[in-house]
């Protein structure tokens, strides 16, 4: 009997994922731990090992496809040798397992004629629902101004590809959908120059989980000033040592730093609130998150046993999770076990912001924008580097006296960096 395969727990709050696109198919031979399937969470796109060698029976899940956690999505014959494939659906996207009237509904709309010459030969247009395309394929369509719903894919199963995405957006691809039956996301022909863009994936999945924040905690936030002039002169004379280790040493690298001993005074701010048994759920261990924008969205990859790492080590480890979260290459335990969320809003992060909460953690630190600001030392007016500091927290769990305790402790540490000794800089 095939082994079943299921979409495993990816992370806290991850119910479902896409399965963005299969990286074998029926009959192919995959050894244990080699990747099966691209699967795109709220939080990332991660790959799916193989539990186990042996030959791909069948793929249960289309490309596009949003399943629930535990669903089995593909089966593999252990121990089998590679061969003839086994009944099931064809990989990349092939629906077929799903039923016929899925997409036979709708007439293949006709291919428009572009300026330049005829129009490029086209697979089936793909469900509005279900549009196949990877996610630098959705990045190019969103940098070109490319509707991919307006597409159909030339790739295997109707997969729209980054040749499909430059034809169209040099006019030579785009097939309006509304040419086929309507859907709920063509723009109406009386729209007054609307568009709509419909809301899914990565964005979709964004939507959900911080709508599920702010719809269960009790947020409220505290900003504070703070004085970085000692953090920037220290960058300076430290970025060689970081840069010789392949890191960027950026300002994020010493907040984190600057957190531990303030979390280990207040561990109220390292904690979770267990809504069904109504406890909360203080966390022994010291893993933060880094909100990083990708071309997909924001994605929350964790830095785990911040208080265990020297500057260097945290600045090497931001460095090389930002790097895996644009290129989709994060794996599912860097995604997970976050017990407090750090974002920086970089040099454009304008004067404050309200960070949302990632739930179910209790605390969000937002970092903004640092520069030359007036401000008063000794009784006297200098130019110092000052930037503000904006803590999200669950009022259920944290009280006002003590974020801002907290918050005052993280900022003290930053203004005086004495407590920075070289074993700690690493």
């Amino acid at each position: 009997m095939p082994f079943e395969v299921k979409l495993p727990d990816i992370g806290e709050g991850v119910a479902e994922g896409e399965i963005v696109r299969w990286l074998v198919k029926a009959g192919d031979a995959v050894r244990e731990d080699q990747p099966l399937v691209e699967v795109m969470t709220d939080k990332a796109t991660v790959e799916i090992p193989s539990p186990r060698t042996g030959v791909v029976a069948a793929l249960l899940a289309d490309e596009g496809k949003v399943v629930p956690v535990g669903t089995v999505i593909i089966t593999i014959e252990v121990g089998a040798q590679a061969g003839a494939p086994s009944a099931g659906p064809p990989a990349h996207g092939a629906p077929a397992h799903t039923p016929a009237t899925a997409r036979a509904e709708a007439p293949s709309p006709p291919r428009a004629a572009a300026s330049s010459g005829s129009a490029p030969s086209y697979g089936p247009l793909a469900p509005v629902e279900a549009i196949q395309a990877a996610p630098a394929v959705r990045a190019l369509a969103r940098q070109m101004g490319v509707r991919l719903e307006e597409l159909r894919g030339s790739g295997p199963g109707g997969r729209i590809t980054s040749d499909d995405v430059r034809r169209a957006g040099n006019g030579a691809g785009a097939v309006a959908r509304s040419a086929a039956a309507p859907t709920r996301s063509a723009p109406s022909p009386s729209s007054g120059g609307e568009e709509r863009i419909p809301v899914r994936g990565l964005r979709r999945k964004i939507a959900e989980h911080m709508r599920h924040s702010l719809d269960t905690a009790a947020h409220f936030t505290f900003v504070a000033e703070c004085d970085m002039t000692a953090v920037v002169e220290h960058q300076a004379r430290t970025k060689p040592a970081a840069a010789a280790r392949g890191a960027s040493l950026t300002y994020l690298a010493y907040v984190l730093k600057a957190l531990v001993e303030p979390i280990r005074q207040f561990p109220l701010l390292n904690a979770s609130l267990d809504d069904w048994s109504h406890e909360i759920v203080i966390k022994r261990a010291f893993h933060v998150g880094i909100a990083a924008a990708t071309t997909e969205g924001l994605t929350v990859p964790v830095v785990h046993d911040v208080d265990q790492l020297p500057l260097l080590g945290i600045a090497a480890e931001i460095t090389r999770l930002a790097n895996a979260a644009r290129t989709n290459k994060l794996k599912m335990d860097e995604l997970q076990g976050g017990t407090f969320t750090v974002t920086s809003t970089g040099a454009k992060g304008g004067l404050l912001a309200t960070p949302i909460i990632h739930h179910p953690q209790v605390a969000i630190l937002g970092v903004h924008e640092v520069k030359k600001k007036p401000a008063v030392v000794n009784d006297q007016v200098v130019a110092r580097d000052m930037t503000n500091l904006s803590l999200s927290l669950d009022h259920r769990v944290v009280d006002g006296a003590v974020g801002a305790d907290f918050l005052y402790a993280v900022i003290a540490r930053l203004q005086d960096l004495t407590w920075l000794t070289p074993a700690e800089v690493g």
